[in-house]
C-alpha cells in the first residue's frame, strides 16, 4: 500500500481551516477520491467528486464549454481550468481541482503524446494550472497523476504559487 503522507497532511491542513475539496477526474478514473477516502474522517473536509471521461459528461455536469474543448482538446490547460471551476461550483466547495490527461497505451498526438497530463485548481482567489508528461504505463500514469495533483493541492494549502493566476 502506498503511504499516505500526501492525504494526511491534506487532511491535517483542511481540518484545520475548515475547508472542503472537490475533485473532477478524466484519465484518473476516480482514484484520487479513492486515496482521499481511504482516510477515516475524510467526510469532514471531502464532499465527492464528478468523473467525466466523455466530452459530453465534462459539458453536462462540469458546465465546460464544447468552443474550448472544440479549439484545444480535453487535454489542455484550458478545459483542466474549466473542469475545476465546473466541479468546486457544482458541489459548492472551497477548493475544486481536476485532471485530464492521456494515460496511454494508446491515444497519444504528436503534440500530445501517451502521458501528456494537465492538472487544474480553482479557488475563490483564481485558478491554476500544471503541465506533466509521463513516462510510465497506464496505470503508473494514473497513478502519478493522483500523485501530481495531491501535491499541486497541498502546495496550495502551504501558499505556495508557482503558476501565474488565471
Amino acid at each position: 500500500m502506498k503511504t499516505q503522507s500526501l492525504e494526511l497532511e491534506i487532511a491535517e491542513i483542511l481540518t484545520k481551516h475548515g475547508q472542503k475539496i472537490v475533485f473532477a477526474e478524466s484519465c484518473t478514473g476516480g482514484l484520487i477520491g479513492h486515496r482521499i477516502t481511504n482516510l477515516p474522517g475524510s467526510s469532514a473536509y471531502y464532499l465527492g467528486s464528478i468523473t467525466a471521461y466523455a466530452y459530453e459528461a465534462k459539458v453536462k455536469w462540469l458546465n465546460v464549454s464544447w468552443d474550448t474543448l472544440k479549439a484545444h482538446g480535453a487535454v489542455s490547460s484550458e478545459v483542466v481550468l474549466e473542469m475545476a471551476k465546473g466541479v468546486r461550483d457544482a458541489l459548492k466547495a472551497d477548493i475544486g481541482l481536476s485532471v485530464s490527461g492521456i494515460a496511454g497505451p494508446g491515444g497519444g498526438l504528436p503534440d500530445k503524446p501517451v502521458g501528456t497530463i494537465w492538472i487544474g485548481l480553482a479557488t475563490a482567489d483564481g485558478a491554476w494550472s500544471r503541465h506533466f508528461c509521463w513516462d510510465g504505463d497506464r496505470l503508473e500514469n494514473k497513478d502519478y497523476s493522483a500523485d501530481a495533483v495531491l501535491q499541486m493541492l497541498l502546495d496550495y494549502l502551504k501558499g505556495e504559487r508557482d503558476l501565474d493566476k488565471i
